[in-house]
């Protein structure tokens, strides 16, 4: 059985990065969303274990104190966090785990556990990103102008990732990001008694 691995994509806010793991999701059943655990309650509709681990705030800390997270932020009163239990029991079953995370996130794993694969997802131009960002109607001006200086900021980190790709059409992002998860399975590191494949596959 070849090794699974976990699988990092993010990039500046407005880049799409729901949208592109939730196409990917769609079209790749077989892999697995990384299930982050929270301090702050679950919303109607949310599922423990499914869209959150909801636990409280003495437990998240102990784990912390524990080392148990691939990384963890506190936001607006509340905590959220990547486990390495879940992540990793899912990498030695052969899965590949997909984290959907932001820029600083994802240098708190890379420090964490370098052997995740990390693809930084662009816009195909600033201005189409500030675009994006103003679309959504959500943000003030003046928010919209912070994110916008933010992602210039992030673009800075795109040095720190192992691949990068151009959200300009959501399903040609998730064929490059296919082709990437493709080329990944056939590293030589995940794979094991390859000779014995060959041989077998020969006849011998």
């Amino acid at each position: 059985m070849s090794k699974g691995f976990l699988l990092i994509i993010s990039g500046p806010a407005g880049t799409g990065k729901g949208t592109v793991c939730k196409e990917l999701l769609k079209r790749n059943t077989n892999i697995i969303f990384s299930v982050s655990a929270t301090t702050r309650g679950p919303r109607v509709g949310e599922i423990d274990g499914e869209n959150y681990f909801f636990i409280d705030k003495e437990k998240f800390e102990t784990m912390i104190g524990n080392d148990e997270f691939l990384e963890y932020a506190y936001v607006h009163t509340n905590y959220y966090g990547t486990p390495k239990k879940f992540v990793m029991e899912e990498i030695n079953k052969g899965e590949i785990v997909l984290l959907e995370i932001d820029v600083q996130g994802a240098m708190q794993i890379k420090k964490n556990y370098s052997e995740a694969v990390f693809i930084f997802l662009l816009p195909p131009t600033m201005e189409e990103l500030k675009n994006r960002i103003i679309k959504r109607g959500t943000e003030s001006e003046e928010d919209i102008n912070r994110r916008f200086e933010n992602a210039f900021k992030e673009l800075d980190f795109v040095g720190n990732y192992d691949y990068f790709v151009v959200n300009d059409i959501v399903e040609d992002a998730v064929s490059d990001i296919e082709s990437i998860i493709k080329a990944e399975k056939l590293r030589v590191k995940r794979q094991s008694r390859i000779k014995e494949k060959v041989l077998l596959k020969g006849g011998r």
